[in-house]
């Protein structure tokens, strides 16, 4: 396990500064908690790759996995809610507007290429959380509706973001693509529910 463990380390910060120049430019758009979240989304796909390719599984406890799930949360809502001199409110209800807009090249292509994939991606591990405790299938349309719904809404009303159905759109394709990649993670992560 320590020679995964070294590996996982190894792999994801290489890519990690591999990415830096991209992720510098970010910072300036985004909070710096971005370096954080995006190196422990990276450490957590090599890890996962490394226990595949050896053959190895990894035990966590429910508990565990909620309160890295929570940690993951926070620093979201940082990305979300603290983004540097950034206060505006939009409203679009219009789908596919936004999503678009940032594909017709009218806005700077670092900056499409966030918004499209991080409201995809940033959402993954949710999917792949809600699938690990069994829940019925109308539970697991229901959660990611009002989670979302609730995250929109608050960066409507605090003035740090947009209520956008596109976001909505992407955010549950994030979460939907989790579903899908469950039982692929499922193979090397075995969760303990006994505390």
């Amino acid at each position: 396990m320590k020679i995964t463990l070294l590996l996982t380390l190894s792999i994801s910060f290489f890519i990690f500064l591999l990415l830096s120049p991209v992720l510098l430019q970010l910072v300036s758009y985004l909070h710096p908690i971005l370096f954080g979240v995006v190196l422990c989304c990276l450490a957590m796909l090599a890890l996962f790759f490394i226990l595949l390719i050896r053959g190895e599984t990894i035990k966590v406890s429910y508990p565990k996995l909620s309160f890295l799930i929570l940690i993951y949360s926070f620093g979201l809502f940082i990305l979300l809610f603290f983004r540097p001199g950034q206060s505006y409110q939009s409203l679009n209800l219009i789908p596919f507007s936004t999503i678009v807009f940032y594909l017709s090249g009218k806005v700077n292509g670092l900056i499409a290429f966030y918004n499209l994939a991080a409201n995809i991606f940033l959402f993954i591990p949710f999917g792949i959380y809600f699938r690990f405790k069994e829940r019925s299938r109308i539970q697991l349309f229901y959660i990611p509706f009002l989670f979302i719904t609730m995250i929109e809404i608050l960066q409507y009303i605090s003035h740090k973001g947009s209520l956008d159905i596109d976001d909505f759109i992407l955010n549950v394709l994030g979460i939907s693509i989790g579903y899908l990649l469950y039982p692929f993670l499922n193979r090397v992560v075995k969760v303990s529910y006994n505390k």
